[in-house]
């Protein structure tokens, strides 16, 4: 198995050179996955692949409930995401990563987030504000296919949207919704919590952008 600097410049490498040390968050969230990846190095990672989206999905359930139930919604956002990093954790470092699993995870970790947005939506946030939450959380990845079409091979720093802070968002938006529901306040948080995702996400969407037409002028 590689050691902790090993499997992080493997991750670097399989997300077009991104430095894991320039933010604290995800550099942090990969050390943390990679601990658990060196417990559980026997799992088959397209199985922690699959755990996570189920998981992921079935936030949408307790959120639609309100109430304290949010708070239930808020653990299984992160512990969906754990069992997402667990995943490629496990790839990396035991040298089963692959292009056809990096394709997966990365198609899964969309479908996961358009969870996230859904379990905003029915916890009170207004349609179109969870559906602008969502669509900010695909976008970065999308332009980095396609600039990786184009021939970019890196991307620069990590901007401050990634998935770690969008799990983040997701997760303490909802728990602490649900922590306050009995004072009414649960809409109001759900609401100020998305939009406050949404307002990290432009300026995240912006960092890759600069980023990347650098690259592509190039």
């Amino acid at each position: 198995m590689l050691s902790r600097e090993e499997y992080l410049a493997a991750w670097s490498t399989w997300h077009g050179g991104a430095d894991p040390t320039t933010s604290r968050l995800v550099h942090g969230w990969l050390s943390g996955v990679y601990a658990l990846a060196r417990r559980f190095a026997g799992l088959p990672p397209v199985a922690v692949t699959a755990g996570g989206l189920l998981v992921a999905v079935a936030a949408v359930v307790p959120a639609a409930a309100g109430g304290p139930w949010l708070v239930l919604a808020g653990v299984l956002v992160g512990f969906s995401a754990v069992l997402d990093g667990l995943d490629g954790a496990l790839a990396i470092a035991t040298g089963r990563a692959s292009r056809r699993g990096f394709v997966l995870d990365s198609a899964v970790d969309r479908l996961g987030e358009g969870a996230f947005a859904a379990a905003l939506w029915v916890a009170g946030a207004p349609g179109w504000l969870a559906a602008a939450f969502g669509a900010l959380c695909w976008l970065p990845d999308y332009l980095r296919a396609r600039a990786g079409q184009a021939g970019v091979t890196e991307t620069g720093e990590l901007s401050v949207w990634e998935r770690p802070t969008r799990v983040v968002m997701t997760g303490f938006t909802l728990g602490g919704a649900g922590v306050v529901a009995g004072f009414g306040w649960a809409g109001a948080v759900v609401t100020c919590g998305t939009a406050v995702g949404c307002l990290l996400g432009v300026v995240g969407v912006a960092q890759l952008g600069t980023a990347l037409r650098r690259a592509l002028a190039d």
